[in-house]
């Protein structure tokens, strides 16, 4: 198989010798001249995506695919796979307990009370008490899922497709949804339906004083209605780590607000340690002429 890579982010000297030792049989290459069996591609040069026309599989190196396809250069004809990589989605879900686990136990106001040498004991919840709402139960929704239901939390989720995870109550209705939730964790893709889901009326059904963790993608968040909602005191805290504009402007109002924890886009970074061998299982499935795992619904936009 000719497999080509072709990223402008991700570096060919992390992936390159994992993947030629994983795929001994098969020939790697970086220049887009020639057609590819394979196309390996995360932020792909100029001039990439037009000459992929009848290869067999573009496999992103990410998971996020938005802004494949919203590029017109991609050939409709051709496969897309998302990267479900086992790394990311356990980074993910660190990082979201994390976040969830700071606001619970009231760490953030505790480490604003040391800049001040404020002895002062807050009340202490149990995790049962806390309600904490996923947006999106794919696999990273999931995996999330089930490890704050085995940190005691109750979880409700929202997702567009049905899902059963012992433990988690899916609502379909997003108002209601929402008025169940105190800590909101945004994980969905980002498509025309999702854009601005976190702002508005939505940020006012929560419950006072919760929190918003937003790990998917900046546009999902309307920035103005949050700091609204955390200036009148309705939500506590705000932890983002995704934003329309990367990198985040120096000049940003996000970067300055009390109630805002900021994070570079850091949540879950794909580690071609793990991601390689899922790789490597769609490029064996092509060979075989078997179907490819993780295809994008290219009208559901994921």
């Amino acid at each position: 198989m000719k497999v080509l890579f072709a990223s402008e982010s991700e570096k060919p000297e992390d992936w390159l010798p994992l993947l030629e030792k994983a795929l001994p049989q098969d020939r790697f290459f970086l220049d887009g001249k020639e057609r590819p069996d394979v196309a390996l591609v995360a932020n792909p040069p100029p001039g990439t995506l037009e000459r992929l026309s009848g290869t067999k599989l573009v496999q992103s190196l990410w998971m996020g695919v938005e802004k494949l396809l919203a590029d017109p250069a991609l050939p409709r004809d051709v496969p897309l796979a998302r990267l479900v990589d086992p790394g990311m989605v356990a980074a993910m879900s660190e990082m979201v307990l994390a976040h969830v686990l700071d606001w619970h136990r009231h760490l953030f106001l505790y480490r604003y009370h040391q800049q001040h040498a404020t002895w002062r004991q807050l009340d202490q919840k149990l995790a049962s008490d806390r309600t904490v709402g996923l947006l999106g139960l794919g696999e990273l929704g999931s995996d999330v899922a089930r490890k704050l239901v085995a940190l005691g939390f109750k979880v409700v989720g929202y997702s567009r497709r049905p899902k059963q995870i012992e433990g988690v109550r899916r609502i379909a209705d997003l108002q209601l949804f929402l008025e169940q939730t105190e800590a909101l964790v945004c994980l969905l893709p980002l498509t025309p339906q999702t854009r601005g889901i976190i702002g508005g009326d939505n940020l006012r059904r929560l419950r006072q004083g919760g929190c918003v963790i937003n790990v998917a993608r900046g546009a999902h968040v309307v920035a103005a209605d949050l700091i609204a909602a955390l200036d009148s005191g309705h939500l506590a805290r705000a932890y983002l780590d995704v934003f329309e504009r990367e990198p985040l402007p120096p000049d940003d109002p996000l970067w300055r607000h009390p109630a805002v924890t900021v994070t570079p886009h850091v949540a879950a970074l794909t580690d071609p340690r793990t991601a390689v061998p899922k790789i490597a299982e769609n490029i064996e499935r092509v060979r075989r002429g078997e179907t490819p795992l993780d295809l994008v619904d290219r009208e559901a936009g994921y």
